[in-house]
């Protein structure tokens, strides 16, 4: 199976994750079917279409990794992030058990009272 096959895969995975809520890297990479590695969906999202939603995938801190990108816009992903409703504390971190998605079930971590 091609790397195009495994994206693919990362994709739809992305697509399906509502607005306001996010999921990490790691999730993602573990939902697949394929093994990947955080670093490996990191990956994906950087050359991702359009029509995928990658700002709402963050890292095991609940931060933006985007910014250390070198063609990337400084603060663009929490930018898009903080539009659909999510607050970052002082430390530009997000609360992942408040805006996270449980991988068991899909539904957003302050709802199922779970921590991953």
């Amino acid at each position: 199976m091609g790397k195009s096959n495994a994206w693919e895969e990362v994709y739809e995975i992305v697509q399906d994750i509502p607005l306001g809520t996010v999921m990490t890297y790691g999730q993602i990479a573990k939902l697949c079917q394929r093994p990947l590695t955080p670093r490996s969906v990191g990956w994906a999202m950087y050359d991702c279409p359009e029509n995928v939603p990658w700002h709402r995938v963050v890292n095991s801190k609940g931060g933006c990794s985007t910014d250390a990108l070198p063609d990337s816009e400084p603060g663009r992903q929490r930018r898009l992030l903080e539009a659909e409703g999510i607050e970052f504390r002082a430390s530009g971190t997000l609360d992942l058990n408040r805006y996270g998605i449980d991988i068991d079930d899909g539904t957003p971590l302050v709802d199922s009272g779970r921590d991953f």
